[in-house]
């Protein structure tokens, strides 16, 4: 299980994707037929998700119009060297 304190390097972009189309959590949830609170708990997240369905990232690529590296995006931890 990750804790808080725990760096995830891959970050999930739904919350900007879907501004990018210009909708809404509850359009989405209803193109998709997820529940309106898969889909906002889904967008207001953003570390990726433990549990990440295939079926579900097929679902909102679909609707969104996007690939799923449209809402994955792998950022490492970038360390200061050490003096």
């Amino acid at each position: 299980m990750i804790t808080q304190l725990e760096f995830v390097p891959i970050k999930w972009r739904l919350a900007a994707v879907i501004a990018d189309r210009e909708t809404n959590y509850k359009a989405v949830a209803e193109a998709t037929g997820l529940h309106p609170v898969t889909v906002n708990k889904l967008k207001n997240t953003y570390v990726m998700p433990a549990r990440l369905d295939r079926n579900t990232l097929d679902k909102l690529c679909r609707v969104l119009e996007c690939q799923p590296g449209d809402l994955l995006r792998y950022e490492p931890d970038v360390k200061e060297p050490n003096p």
